[in-house]
């Protein structure tokens, strides 16, 4: 077993609030496994921080006419008072912004320079010559060359989410000043991951290969199938960390290289305040490493961080990254800048006391293995249906019958028949089934196993019927009733690393010591609550929701849906004017689609094949996703024949398919509808 354990959680951007994704995906899942850690008395540090220097960040606070800081301080302080209302309990919360940070990432850049790590290279990379300066991927815009989306980032296509090069846009522009970029040389450094290859094929394809969720240990294996290649640590930018050698004059360190050292200079500010020593929690064999993150940073932590640590030879390795897939919203993918999000500060204001139904209902339908999706509908069905008429209720009925039949007094038990020594028994078993399924990641498979603790309390009073015992053997009622009683105490022990006010608040309620009693005393069969003791008030546990207040929630997200749609219908730009000469330079001909295969990996891509009049192109089309390859096939469609020939995913494509897009955001196909028309005729 390990001395202690560092657990670190993704540092959110501070670019905009929490949303129930974020939650779902790491803080719900890393607070759990470190309250059960905690809960077994074990040396536990819980570190995480705002991530402050994203080009996400430099990016708004230009539209926003803003600084940097006024962007990160107004965000950082929403997102901790999230984190803090929902009970996620960090050990410490930094920011990268602050001195310690800058510190602990430039010396750690500065012990891989040293050791020669990094590979120096000159490339040329796009400068904006209004601005004078050179071009983040997020500083540029353009025609994604695959979907033909026009509004593409220099690093992603958010319409049909491709990884891209700002080099690789179509008509590229400056986000900064609408000019046309100009390619410029500019040194960067790069960390050379090709040269690790073996160290990643190693520590995780080999020793973690039956140990690490199928889900991150297959990216990784993907990732080193397809070939590590070198990636710049630093970018030519004004917001960020500088580059601490010479020759690095108006350079940063790239935000992917400076995160995630993050943790380490949060972990030495909580020791320094804490007055202990940090290095045994990041450079001890005897800690374990634990990065709860969600599927999108599953390279960073699995592949480039630990090729940071492993070539500093200072610090331990991660033992476990139990990345999550992500949690879609009511069918639809969770999406910040169009509002369809679940805020957390807005549904504190509208579910107030309520933080335990959200954690319980994300942790029950957990994104562990596969994308899921989070539903209002099942949200009031597992909090009615379960938290209420579950949980809740046994709880309601030992209060109430106990304070009616002894005052609030807990009963003496007589002699425990089968029945009762049975129930007991089962919950002396379920600290180790759900520390078992805490450990291994598993926490919907925890949520139930509380639940089933709750169920099992309600079988056993049904079972026994005090309510009408009580007349006729009141002796055999204290011993139901203490027996019922113990299981309550059980359930304010056990239910606390996923419900932790509610915890709380039954303790109150059985007036317990919030701290005296552990999982060790529910394992050992030790008396939990004993006769005598006087009990709190009763209460309920939890509310039912009501059809009202979820058809308020849908509305609000329908509203979301209408006012985005209004906006992008206000805000969409027209083209710029352009003459019948430059539209006449256009050769667009009628072809005829003959072959159509998606594209291997890739969600979108069509691979096609078309008939012109005499000759047969190919032509790969961003549309696998609007149409299958059987209705492709005789569709005959407007092709646009003498753009340059572009290579996509390897494939040559000699064209482009000129599409529609309707209400709903699908692509249709325009013209021309009459399949008389010979292929090859032209299009005037």
């Amino acid at each position: 077993m390990p001395l202690r354990y560092t657990v670190t959680a993704a540092l959110p951007y501070t670019n905009g609030p929490i949303h129930i994704g974020h939650l779902a995906g790491v803080y719900i899942p890393a607070d759990i496994y470190c309250r059960y850690l905690r809960a077994k008395g074990k040396d536990v540090a819980f570190i995480c921080g705002s991530d402050e220097h994203g080009v996400a960040i430099a990016l708004k606070a230009k539209k926003e006419g803003k600084t940097p800081k006024q962007i990160i301080d107004y965000y950082d302080q929403i997102i901790r008072n999230s984190f803090n209302s929902f009970g996620i309990a960090f050990d410490h919360y930094s920011r990268t912004s602050r001195e310690i940070h800058h510190k602990t990432a430039q010396e750690f850049f500065k012990i891989l320079y040293d050791k020669e790590i990094f590979e120096e290279k000159n490339s040329e990379q796009l400068f904006d010559p209004e601005a004078k300066q050179f071009l983040a991927d997020r500083f540029v815009t353009g025609t994604c060359p695959i979907c033909q989306n026009l509004n593409a980032y220099g690093d992603q296509c958010e319409n049909c989410g491709s990884s891209l090069s700002p080099t690789e846009l179509i008509s590229p522009k400056s986000t900064l000043s609408g000019a046309k970029p100009i390619l410029k040389k500019t040194k960067h450094w790069y960390l050379p991951l090709n040269k690790f290859e073996d160290f990643i094929q190693k520590w995780i394809l080999e020793e973690h290969k039956n140990d690490w969720k199928p889900n991150v240990y297959g990216q990784v294996k993907s990732w080193v199938t397809n070939g590590l290649k070198s990636r710049a640590v630093t970018r030519d930018l004004d917001w960020g960390i500088k580059v601490p050698v010479k020759g690095a004059d108006g350079k940063v360190l790239y935000v992917w290289f400076d995160a995630p050292i993050g943790y380490i200079s949060s972990t030495k500010e909580w020791a320094n305040e804490k007055g202990l020593d940090w290095k045994p929690y990041w450079c001890d064999e005897d800690t374990q490493l634990v990065h709860f993150i969600g599927k999108d940073n599953i390279v960073f932590h699995c592949i480039i961080f630990p090729v940071m640590l492993k070539a500093s030879e200072q610090y331990i390795l991660p033992e476990n990254v139990p990345a999550n897939e992500f949690l879609n919203l009511e069918g639809q993918k969770i999406s910040t800048s169009k509002n369809w999000a679940v805020w957390l500060h807005e549904y504190l204001e509208e579910f107030p006391n309520q933080q335990d139904v959200l954690r319980y209902v994300l942790s029950a339908n957990a994104p562990e293995t596969k994308d899921n999706d989070f539903t209002w509908e099942e949200f009031q069905a597992r909090n009615n249906n379960e938290l209420v008429a579950i949980f809740g209720n046994f709880i309601n009925r030992v209060m109430v019958l106990s304070h009616k039949y002894y005052n609030g007094l807990v009963p003496e038990s007589g002699k425990r028949f089968k029945e009762d020594i049975n129930v007991l028994e089962e919950m002396a078993h379920l600290p180790k089934k759900i520390g078992d399924a805490i450990e291994n990641f598993r926490f919907r498979e925890a949520s139930q196993k509380i639940i089933s603790l709750a169920r099992l309390g309600n079988k056993y009073l049904a079972d026994a019927e005090p309510w009408k015992l009580i007349k006729t053997d009141p002796e055999r009622v204290k011993t139901i009733m203490n027996t019922a009683l113990q299981i309550s105490s059980g359930l304010s022990i056990l239910c606390e690393p996923v419900l932790p006010f509610t915890s709380v608040k039954l303790k109150n309620m059985l007036n317990l010591d919030q701290k005296t009693l552990g999982w060790d005393a529910i394992e050992t069969k030790k008396t939990l609550i004993h006769p005598k003791h006087l009990l709190g008030k009763t209460s309920l546990l939890f509310q039912l929701i009501d059809d009202l207040q979820m058809d308020t929630q849908r509305e609000k997200l329908k509203k979301s849906t209408l006012d985005n749609y209004l906006e992008e219908k206000k805000l969409a730009p027209l083209k710029t004017k352009t003459s019948y000469k430059d539209f006449d330079t256009l050769d667009i001909q009628v072809a005829e689609i003959i072959q159509a295969k998606k594209v291997e990996k890739t969600k979108k891509l069509m691979k096609l094949t078309v008939r012109l009049d005499g000759e047969e192109r190919t032509v790969v089309s961003g549309i696998a996703r609007d149409f299958d390859e059987e209705e492709l096939i005789g569709k005959k469609v407007s092709l646009l024949i003498n753009l340059n020939p572009r290579k996509l995913k390897g494939i040559e494509s000699q064209g482009m398919i000129l599409l529609g897009e309707n209400s709903k955001g699908n692509f249709v196909f325009i013209g021309p509808e009459d399949k008389t028309i010979p292929s090859g005729t032209r299009i005037k």
